[in-house]
C-alpha cells in the first residue's frame, strides 16, 4: 500500500455480503453487522484468531488480521472491459465500496462505515488459485504489471476497530494516519 497522496477520502458502500461457510463467493445481504475485534457477524472469517483455512491449519493462534474484506466496485468495470462479469460478493468480499482507492491506502488507514463502524486496513488481499477456479484467467487480470501502485487489484483486508451495522448506501469515510509507520504484532 502506498503513502496515500491524492487519495479520495469520501465514498459509499455499494453492497455488503457474508457467508457462514468457507466459499469463494458470498451472497449479498441487506445489511451486515461488524463486531469489534471479531469481524462480520455470522461470516466464516470472523473471530479473534486467523480463519483463513491455509493459515489456520498451520498457525491457528495467529491474530486474525483478515476479519473483513473490502473491494472497490470500480474493479468490476475494469474486469468487464477484459471480458469478466463479476458482481458484488463474487470475489468473497464483505463490503463493496465506490469512490475510494482502497488498494492505494496505507496500512493502518481507518475507514468509517455507516453510522458507527470503523475498519483498520491491515493489507492487500492476495489472490490465490481459487480466483481462477471461479473464473478461468481472472487471477492474471488482478495482478498488477505496473512498477508503481499496488501489486494486486483484489481489495484490502482489515480488522474491526468499532462495530455497527453497514448497508448499501452508507457512507465510507477515510481517516489517514498522521504517520506512515505502524507497529504490527509479531508473527
Amino acid at each position: 500500500m502506498s503513502q496515500g497522496h491524492d487519495l479520495a477520502l469520501e465514498g459509499s458502500v455499494v453492497a455488503v455480503a457474508a457467508d457462514r461457510g468457507h466459499h469463494f463467493s458470498k451472497p449479498v445481504q441487506e445489511r451486515i453487522i461488524l463486531v469489534e475485534g471479531h469481524g462480520v457477524e455470522g461470516d466464516a472469517h470472523a473471530g479473534p484468531f486467523v480463519r483463513h483455512r491455509y493459515l489456520a491449519r498451520r498457525r491457528p493462534r495467529l491474530p486474525n488480521l483478515r476479519q473483513v474484506h473490502l473491494i472497490p466496485a470500480e474493479l468490476f468495470a475494469f474486469l468487464a472491459e477484459a471480458g469478466f462479469e463479476v458482481a458484488a460478493g463474487d470475489m468473497g468480499e464483505n463490503i463493496t465500496t465506490t469512490g475510494l482507492d482502497l488498494e492505494r491506502m496505507p496500512l493502518g488507514t481507518l475507514i468509517e462505515l455507516g453510522p458507527s463502524a470503523i475498519v483498520e486496513l491491515t493489507g492487500l488481499r492476495t489472490p490465490c488459485v481459487l480466483i481462477d477456479r471461479f473464473r478461468a484467467g481472472l487471477k492474471r487480470q488482478v495482478l498488477s504489471s505496473a512498477e508503481t501502485g499496488p501489486a494486486f487489484k483484489s481489495g484490502v483486508l482489515g480488522v474491526i476497530r468499532a462495530g455497527g451495522p453497514v448497508a448499501a448506501g452508507d457512507s465510507a469515510r477515510v481517516r489517514l494516519l498522521s504517520s506512515p509507520f505502524r507497529v504490527l504484532p509479531a508473527l
